[in-house]
């Protein structure tokens, strides 16, 4: 399996402030907007293309996610787009900020669309619950289409949950 060379926050530091490397935000749009490191380009891994980068395959090129871990999976993909040199920045968004370094923050972005959608299927089984306990056990069915809802999300790579969500007021900015 092909992998990234990984560096650390404090060395792609030096290397953009040198003008040496170009970092590159694989996140989505509702994470970027929440947060982001400063300078860095923004591809979301979703719609991720090598031709979006003529011209900047002589610099090093530093991509992250949150973690490290979707930057890791999509290594064969990143490798693809013809940097001569391709790193992942360890720790991702989590590692720059441990070492110290800056992002810019959004408090009004809204959160990412992971958490809008764990907290919305949170709720409605919750609720689906306490209906069912508290009113009829027919309110128990909530619950599973929900949990039902779940498991094709995560068989299927698609979640109408998100794409539900992705309509709300909060969320029609990023994808205007």
């Amino acid at each position: 399996m092909l992998s990234l060379k990984t560096i650390g926050a404090e060395a792609a530091k030096t290397m953009l402030d040198k003008d040496q490397a170009v970092l590159i935000d694989i996140r989505e749009s509702d994470e970027f907007a929440r947060e982001h490191i400063p300078g860095a380009q923004h591809l979301p891994l979703s719609g991720f293309d090598a031709a979006d980068f003529p011209g900047a395959q002589d610099k090093i090129a530093i991509f992250h996610c949150a973690s490290g871990t979707r930057t890791a999976e999509a290594a064969p993909r990143i490798l693809e787009a013809g940097f001569a040199t391709a790193c992942q920045l360890e720790g991702g968004l989590t590692g720059w900020k441990a070492a110290g370094m800056t992002t810019l923050v959004n408090r009004r972005g809204p959160i990412s669309m992971q958490r809008q959608v764990q907290i919305t299927a949170g709720l409605m089984v919750l609720l689906g619950v306490v209906l069912g306990f508290a009113l009829s056990p027919w309110f128990f069915a909530l619950s599973g289409f929900v949990g039902a809802g779940l498991t094709f999300a995560g068989l299927s790579g698609t979640c109408g949950m998100a794409r539900l969500l992705g309509l709300m007021p909060w969320n029609r900015a990023l994808t205007a």
